[in-house]
């Protein structure tokens, strides 16, 4: 988890720019790195994890007209490195920020469809005086802006915008319909006036003072004539895919682990990843001590740690809900109403004394209908 910020026009400043970095410092602790031009400001706190040595933003071509500031992993990098090298691109460094600075030269905006991974980017492009930011298909990214016409300001999280003096902390009152009926903030808003998200599956460009948006992916609809398939090969197919994204994820220049509640999804998980790998596998659960029994899965998760070899870790925890509820709201910046944040928030403080990089099942229950609420679908 990185950070990244910018602005462009209104005469941008560099202590606005630390201010907004010095905000952002948790998502990168390793790194910071500042880009200055005549009229843009480009920032980024890193969290080291792949090219560890060369890897460092702002990063720019060869010939300084083009620099990306850049939070995420591609996870096709290297096979899109080879494709661009075989096209005569020359590379100086291992990182995937580097694989899409060289895709953005050889294809332009079309190069995000390419991407394979979770990414927020943005790209300045001083020869045309654009400026090319771009959010994931699923939006695990996050990108906000701020924009008045004369200045815009970009950021990964809402508190770095508001270090700018541009940004005001006025409610966006339709948002907060939105958040009362959905629990969380879609789409483009968010809960501040004026402070808007760059929506999962879009690019979006500013060019002269005009700001426009493209949507590059949607999720594909079934087929109307799809054939029908059995079980066992549906499964099949399930497991395959679950396979090689587990597999792809595992790119990592350091240490990395596994949440492992002992429900399906981080079981499924962990056993995907013994399944691609022989190596050292950590895996990290939380319990909740007595007063918390009847939900306490660390007798499941003992046994999925045993039958796949991990290194496991457990941590018994009490936490005060009020006591961390400053730190989840400061974390999430607008309302969010998941109290799943709390154990998630404990296990990754208590992974973080041991890796870098942690995988989850997180998501499982979204994709497979794993919720209560979803058994009205399939009795429709």
């Amino acid at each position: 988890m990185c950070g990244i910020a910018g602005m462009v026009g209104g005469a941008p400043a560099r202590p606005t720019l630390e201010a907004m970095l010095g905000a952002l410092e948790h998502r990168g602790p390793d790194d910071r790195g500042v880009h200055l031009g005549d009229d843009v400001a480009l920032g980024m706190t890193r969290l080291a994890i792949i090219d560890l040595v060369t890897g460092r933003q702002p990063m720019s071509s060869d010939d300084g007209a083009t620099t990306i500031v850049y939070n995420g992993e591609v996870y096709n990098f290297r096979a899109l490195r080879e494709a661009l090298q075989s096209r005569g691109h020359r590379f100086h460094t291992q990182s995937d920020t580097e694989v899409i600075l060289r895709a953005w030269e050889a294809e332009g905006q079309r190069c995000v469809e390419r991407l394979r991974g979770m990414f927020a980017f943005a790209i300045w492009d001083a020869r045309r005086r654009v400026l090319f930011l771009a959010r994931d298909r699923l939006g695990k990214k996050p990108l906000y802006y701020w924009h008045d016409g004369g200045s815009f300001v970009f950021a990964s999280e809402i508190k770095a915008l508001l270090c700018h003096p541009g940004p005001g902390r006025a409610v966006d009152w339709t948002a907060w319909h939105h958040y009362l009926a959905y629990g969380y903030t879609p789409a483009s808003r968010s809960a501040f006036a004026g402070i808007h998200k760059v929506p999962p599956g879009h690019t979006a460009t500013l060019a002269s003072g005009l700001f426009t948006t493209r949507r590059y992916w949607s999720l594909p609809a079934a087929p109307a004539a799809a054939p029908r398939l059995e079980l066992p090969e549906l499964a099949e197919r399930i497991r395959h895919e679950i396979r090689e994204a587990v597999r792809l994820r595992l790119e990592s220049d350091v240490p990395l682990g596994a949440f492992l509640s002992g429900g399906i999804d981080s079981s499924v998980v962990v056993a995907s990843m013994r399944e691609v790998t022989s190596g050292r596998i950590a895996t990290f659960s939380i319990g909740f001590g007595a007063a918390a029994a009847s939900y306490d899965e660390l007798p499941f998760a003992r046994q999925v740690a045993a039958r796949f070899g991990t290194e496991h870790h457990e941590d018994v925890l009490e936490p005060k809900a009020a006591e961390l509820a400053p730190q989840i709201v400061r974390g999430f910046d607008e309302p969010f109403a998941d109290s799943s944040a709390i154990p998630t928030l404990a296990v990754a403080a208590a992974t973080a004394r041991h890796v870098k990089v942690a995988l989850s099942g997180i998501g499982g229950d979204e994709t497979f209908a794993g919720y209560p609420r979803y058994l009205g679908v399939r009795a429709s």
